[in-house]
């Protein structure tokens, strides 16, 4: 019989400790070289990377084995490695290398002892190891190794692989049995106690039934490499504890080293879930054993480190990953196994057959009467003009439900909620309430039945067999025997000695929580159709009718769509299908997998599970999303009038006076559209009919628009990849102006104006004198780039010397973003003919505007007349004064410069710390951050930037790249952004620059 090694005979696994020059002198005398070597870490075997003397290329990695294993063994894990390496070559696999003499394996005779030595193929690349975050890309590349190795071992044997290791999870008990009497933090042992307490539930009814194979089994972040220059693990290395085990460990094993991440939560495991079932479907027994196997390898990661540290306290690695470890178990014990196994039966569509647990019985008796229930949803009109930030919103709405008639007010229990809410974003918050809230007009009395009822502190427990209720919110000095009134309780049920669920949780939980625990409605009697749901539609003042009438809609005019849709059960991925099946693919949206946006309030959105992000994009919401002042107004005007804008009414002078009187004198004539594409479109055929000539002059990588003449002119390769090579004859460009990635660089920058005259008078010395110059007054497209000083100075006098007109295209930048100066063109200390003008004018409205002098617009007419149906609508122009209202009141181009200068400086100390950073752009909020990467060549670091931006979309901000290479994040968000707001997501972006993306 092969002696292979059995852990639970050797116990104590102390690892080499031979002197590098002991090594040295070794693998001469053994290989026939002599070498240079660098120690690695390893728990267990001592490592070194191996180089012939006086090289920097490595010759391999040279494994010294812990002298408990034998040669069979050692012998078993080069064997399947080559197994592998054969059956799935696109894998990147260590094998022994072949030396001078022959393949380099040997037996040393050491100063400790008989010790096997070889040398395995230095495999390239980066590990994932650390605590840096993995992308879920890379966490289904995982999964999807861990398959592709396990197919590749189905059906290989070997005498040893009946060896016992402690990391064959099939003896993961046994493991923990041996070392959890030596472990002497008595909280340590609890959390290892409890979690395999809740493991074993699950997993001892299903272990008979597991298929067994060889595997490799150790498939973790140390043990994958990401090529060189690659973000996707391509490589799998050290197969040294190759057994044959369940096969389902070989997952279980790689789930387990995602946990210790930055950002890691059980939910980030699901993209390996999902890559190795597909290639390697798990049977029922391997889908409920699953995480039962990760809580048990973490629980021996941590004794056996810990173990290991204290037998060998020289031993750095196994040191450095005692909280790494203790992180793995520590995630994986966070959710109880029951609902973690109904998770993964959701990631693998295996959830039909499995309804929540039914309610076996109950201590209450709520009294008949009016049941209110409120909606503290998203799109909840309670949550209206920011009521979701106040803490009190809820009681003060249930009160009013009981003063005015309600026997019972509820909330729900497993529907998000944005009630409450902190103001900071709050992306992977728990929004979904595990039980029912519930609030009595009088008091109810308990009614125990079979159960046994307890109090302790404002507590109320009621056992009965499996089933627990549990009650909390009672005032002190209640005594169990009835319910208190006009109190706010809580209600949840669970089962009888399993987890108390949180009293939210996330919703990527919600169904998984669902199904173990159970709706408490039926646990109050409140599980039928309220009389009336305050927050659908209308107001609370509306209840007294609702409550006694048939409808159980306050001011019922229909619940929005979207809540509707939520509320039916309808997934968000279900209506992104639907809005791909309707809308035009080149209509696109941010983010491959994007939130549902259903609320804005000031600088945040709110998607419909209830989640908030901070809004740096939207410099379209310029006052803020849903400003009071701006809403009252529309709304006013909707009820009166809104109509064609060649009817005779007042808002459209007053409109168009209060714009002219923002712009340089001369600058008196005002034209309505309804989007910066009209607008620049429109400016445009000005200049053509002003000066009777067809060519116009326009600055490269600009983006002006998507109608006919704003596209001719926008040459933004990132909108258009061919816009250069398709634009009209009549349409020249000259070089963008960009003095840190265009031609001219830094002081060269002022060569941009002259070589831009030169074009002009090029133009005019061949007869054909340009219409006019069109540029952004700051460069937006590229991230916020000012212009060299006087360039639009120096090129406007050229362009008027040979009779053409100067646009200035303010759509981005104009109404005091750049805080310091209103309108960009001023920051040039130019004055244009023509500006265009959106985005910010309307606040969200479609609404644009083009100025011009009286001169200018009077030739236009000699072309025909000039119409917009509804560009200066009744509302539109209503609107656009309400926001100029807000700017001029609350001083938000003070706000930009302020806000925004403390907003560049933090982005500045950010570049000072990380080498992806090339430059800050901008001013006030028209900030660019470029990335880069080299700083010398500026290699654009474009893959690097979307993922940054996915990044932070995990982490509550919303912000997307942009630039001709799409490697600068466009900082723009509304002009209401508070310094917290700032220092949020800066402080977000430093955690991903400093942990991965």
């Amino acid at each position: 019989m092969t002696e292979v090694f059995d852990y639970f005979a050797q116990g104590e696994l102390p690892t080499p400790t031979l002197g590098d020059d002991e090594v040295r002198r070794l693998f001469a005398d053994s290989f026939g070289l002599e070498i240079d070597l660098r120690p690695l870490g390893s728990q267990q075997d001592q490592n070194f990377r191996v180089f012939p003397h006086g090289s920097d290329d490595p010759l391999g990695v040279l494994k010294l084995s812990n002298p408990v294993f034998s040669e069979a063994e050692i012998a078993m894990q080069d064997a399947a490695a080559a197994v592998v390496a054969e059956r799935d070559p696109g894998l990147r696999i260590p094998l022994l290398v072949e030396g001078p003499r022959g393949p380099m394996a040997a037996w040393w005779s050491s100063s400790e002892g008989r010790i096997h030595a070889r040398v395995i193929a230095n495999i390239t690349g980066r590990t994932l190891m650390g605590s840096d975050y993995l992308s879920p890309a890379v966490v289904e590349r995982m999964g999807e190794l861990s398959a592709r190795v396990s197919l590749a071992l189905a059906d290989f044997r070997h005498p040893a692989s009946g060896r016992v290791l402690q990391w064959n999870l099939r003896h993961a008990v046994r493991v923990i049995d041996t070392l959890l009497p030596g472990e002497p933090d008595a909280a340590v042992r609890a959390l290892v106690e409890r979690a395999v307490r809740d493991a074993l539930e699950t997993l001892d009814p299903v272990s008979a039934e597991l298929p067994v194979q060889a595997g490799h089994f150790d498939i973790t972040d140390d043990n994958m490499l990401r090529p060189v220059g690659g973000h996707l693990p391509d490589a799998v290395i050290d197969f040294g504890d190759v057994a044959e085990s369940w096969r389902v460990g070989e997952l279980a094993t790689t789930l387990s080293s995602v946990l210790h991440h930055d950002g890691a939560d059980v939910t980030s495991v699901l993209p390996a879930v999902r890559a190795f079932h597909t290639l390697r479907p798990l049977d029922d027994a391997e889908i409920v054993a699953l995480w039962p196997l990760v809580v048990l390898r973490g629980a021996v990661l941590v004794l056996s480190g810990r173990s290991q540290v204290r037998l060998d306290e020289q031993n750095s690695y196994a040191s450095v990953a005692l909280d790494r470890e203790f992180r793995v178990l520590e995630t994986a014990a966070a959710v109880p196994v029951a609902v973690m196994t109904e998770v993964i039966r959701d990631a693998l569509g295996a959830t039909d057959a499995r309804p929540e647990r039914p309610l076996e019985a109950g201590p209450l008796t709520l009294p008949e009467g009016p049941r209110v229930e409120l909606d503290a949803g998203t799109v909840s009109p309670l949550n209206d003009e920011g009521a979701w930030l106040r803490p009190h919103t809820l009681d003060d709405a249930a009160a009013t439900a009981l003063e005015r008639g309600a026997s019972i007010v509820t909330l729900p229990a497993w529907r998000p909620v944005l009630t409450g809410s902190t103001p900071g974003p709050r992306n992977t918050a728990a929004t979904v309430p595990t039980g029912v809230t519930l609030w009595l007009a009088a008091p109810a009395p308990i009614a125990p039945g079979a159960g046994r009822v307890t109090v302790d502190a404002d507590v109320l427990t009621w056992v009965a067999g499996d089933e627990t209720v549990r009650i909390s919110g009672l005032p002190a000095g209640a005594t169990g025997h009835e319910l208190p009134a006009r109190t706010r309780l809580f209600v949840q049920r669970h089962r009888t000695g399993g987890s108390v669920p949180p009293a939210r949780v996330t919703p990527e939980l919600a169904s998984a929580w669902r199904r173990v625990e159970g709706d408490p409605s039926a646990v109050i009697g409140v599980e039928g159709d309220p009389s009336a749901v305050i927050g659908v539609e209308g107001d609370p003042s509306a209840l007294a009718g609702a409550v006694s009438g048939p409808s159980r809609l306050v001011g019922a005019e229909g619940t929005l769509a979207a809540d509707a849709g939520r509320a039916s059960g309808t997934p968000p991925h279900d209506l992104l299908e639907r809005r791909h099946r309707v809308l035009a693919e080149v209509q696109e949206h941010y983010y491959a997998t994007p939130p549902q946006i259903e609320r804005g309030w000031r600088e945040h959105l709110a998607d419909v599970d209830g989640r908030v992000y901070l809004d740096m994009v939207n410099n379209v919401a310029s006052v803020g999303h849903a400003h009071p002042h701006v809403v009252g107004a529309a709304t006013r005007q909707l009820r009166l009038l809104n109509t064609n804008s060649r009817f005779h009414y007042g808002a459209i002078a007053e409109f168009a006076e209060r714009l002219a009187a923002l712009l340089p004198d001369g600058l008196d004539t005002v034209f309505f559209v309804n989007s910066g594409s009209e607008a620049t479109d429109l400016a445009v055929r000005l200049a053509m009919a002003s000066t009777g000539r067809p060519d116009i002059v326009a600055m490269r990588e600009a983006y002006h628009g998507w109608t006919y003449a704003s596209d001719a002119v926008s040459t933004s390769i990132a909108d258009n990849p061919n816009a250069l090579s398709t634009r009209p004859e009549w349409v020249h460009t000259v070089a963008a102006a960009n003095d840190y990635r265009g031609e001219h660089r830094g002081a060269d920058a002022a060569r941009y104006a002259p070589e831009a005259v030169a074009v002009i008078d090029a133009l005019a010395a061949e007869g054909r004198p340009p219409a006019g110059f069109i540029s952004e007054s700051y460069f937006g497209n590229a991230g916020g780039v000012a212009l060299p000083d006087g360039y639009l100075r120096e090129v406007y006098a050229a362009v008027r010397r040979h009779g053409g007109i100067a646009i200035s295209d303010e759509v981005q930048v104009g109404f005091g973003r750049l805080g310091e100066w209103f309108w960009g063109f001023q920051q040039q200390d130019a004055v244009p003919d023509v500006v265009a003008i959106a985005k910010s004018i309307g606040g969200g409205q479609p609404v644009g505007a083009v100025v011009t002098s009286r001169e200018i617009a009077d030739r236009y007419r000699t072309g025909g007349y000039f119409f917009s149906s509804t560009g200066g609508s009744p509302v539109s122009a209503v609107i656009g004064m309400a926001v100029l209202d807000v700017i001029e009141r609350d001083d938000l181009p003070g706000n930009a410069r302020d806000v925004g200068g403390h907003l560049k400086r933090r982005l500045e100390a950010l570049g000072e710390l990380h080498e992806i950073v090339g430059r800050v752009h901008g001013s006030g909020l028209y900030l660019g951050l470029e990335f880069v990467r080299d700083r010398a060549t500026l290699e654009p670091a474009t893959e690097e930037t979307a993922a940054i931006c996915a990044r932070l979309l995990e982490l509550g901000v919303v912000m997307q790249p942009t630039g001709d290479f799409q490697n600068v994040l466009k900082i723009k968000p509304p002009l209401v952004i508070t310094r917290e707001s700032a220092d949020f997501f800066v402080d977000a972006l430093g955690r991903v620059l400093d942990t991965g993306w």
